[in-house]
């Protein structure tokens, strides 16, 4: 059975330092690798009023308004990590450009990356949400924590990096980063000042293709991946809280990979960028497009359109983009919020609890499915 979510659960939601967006200007922004593909943008509110804190993970969900070359304008709504503890007055997220990939071929590079590196600037507005995400830190614990970056996932992990070292300096501390060379290599001698400086600091950093000039033991300690030999032999014992953030191939095999060591499913944290669907056995799942016994009516309020969910489709954000209804979306994996309908009537399935927290008589539907007739406003 699905975990659900009607009209008429309750669940509380946690007050937001702000609704709704707020506006920031860029300060400055910096290159973090030698490739130049991942810039940390540091945002200061237009309005000089002091930040709330946050919790070390959290992320920001933006809203970005620009047009194409020869296009109309266009708003894409994106979330991306906060990469440095939290202060008053300022906050970062470091951006990775998005490449056209190679295979399969004509696929675009990332529109939001893309526009983030080329025309957003010292000076440049942003209008920004509340941090939010559940996938953080637990400042409650001293636990051993072990952190699991794969590329880009390193941002979230810098940000609870820098809390511990200022909150928690006593606390013993594994990062295990895997990246393919020094070239994509990110913070890479701000995290070699801190294994230096913070004794309870273990680096273990894992490059996959390493290039001639590398070398190991002195720019990185392992090659291959980040995987649960490596784990094994590097870690004494389990007891460890464990939070993992990386491409989907990662997260799928090292996530169930740790439950099946032994580790407690309360001690594994992961967060994946994108629609990556990673599950412990404990997690209540179901098959991903698998075909219902009989249609579903879903009716799209706004557009006045009845169609029938047959269970081709994962979730009913891309049912409802396949039969050319729009619908607001952002991180498409339950995290933003960007896709939130009300509920009229009906009942809506996940795979595994959204991490945004939805209001009484609200749905997510990017992860959502139906399970019964049902009736959105959208």
């Amino acid at each position: 059975m699905l975990v659900t979510q009607d009209k008429t659960q309750r669940i509380d939601r946690p007050l937001l330092a702000w609704n709704g967006f707020r506006a920031f200007r860029v300060a400055r922004r910096a290159y973090e690798d030698a490739a130049q593909t991942q810039c940390s943008f540091y945002l200061e509110p237009v309005d000089g009023l002091p930040l709330p804190a946050f919790k070390p993970g959290q992320f920001l969900t933006f809203s970005l308004l620009f047009a194409a070359k020869g296009a109309a304008a266009r708003k894409l709504i994106r979330c991306y990590s906060l990469s440095e503890r939290p202060t008053p007055d300022q906050y970062r997220v470091t951006i990775k450009r998005a490449l056209a990939p190679s295979e399969p071929a004509g696929l675009p590079a990332g529109a939001a990356s893309s526009y983030f590196h080329e025309h957003v600037h010292a000076g440049s507005t942003l209008q920004i949400g509340a941090p939010s995400g559940r996938f953080h830190l637990n400042a409650e614990s001293d636990t051993p924590v072990v952190l699991i970056a794969g590329g880009i996932g390193i941002t979230p992990m810098m940000c609870m990096l820098r809390w511990c070292a200022q909150h928690q300096p006593q606390r013993v501390v594994h990062l295990f980063y895997g990246v393919r060379n020094s070239a994509e290599h990110a913070f890479k001698a701000v995290l070699e000042e801190m294994a230096l400086k913070q004794a309870q600091l273990r680096l273990h950093t894992v490059y996959s293709k390493p290039l001639t000039e590398d070398g190991q033991g002195q720019d990185y300690q392992h090659t291959g991946y980040v995987d649960l030999a490596l784990l094994k032999k590097t870690l004494r014992h389990i007891e460890h809280e464990f939070y993992i953030c990386g491409p989907a191939a990662m997260m799928a095999c090292l996530v169930p990979d740790l439950a099946a060591w032994g580790v407690a499913s309360g001690d594994i944290h992961f967060e994946a960028f994108g629609p990556a669907m990673v599950s412990l056995p404990a997690d209540v799942t179901q098959v991903q497009g698998q075909p219902v016994s009989a249609p579903i009516s879903v009716h799209f309020q706004r557009s006045g359109r009845t169609l029938s969910w047959s269970g081709q489709q994962s979730n009913l954000l891309d049912f409802a983009e396949s039969h050319g209804i729009q619908v607001e979306s952002g991180c498409r994996s339950g995290s933003c919020g960007s896709c939130v309908s009300t509920l009229v009537y009906g009942t809506v399935g996940y795979d595994r609890s959204p991490d945004f927290d939805l209001a009484p008589g609200q749905c997510l539907l990017c992860v959502g499915k139906p399970l019964e007739a049902l009736a959105l406003d959208a």
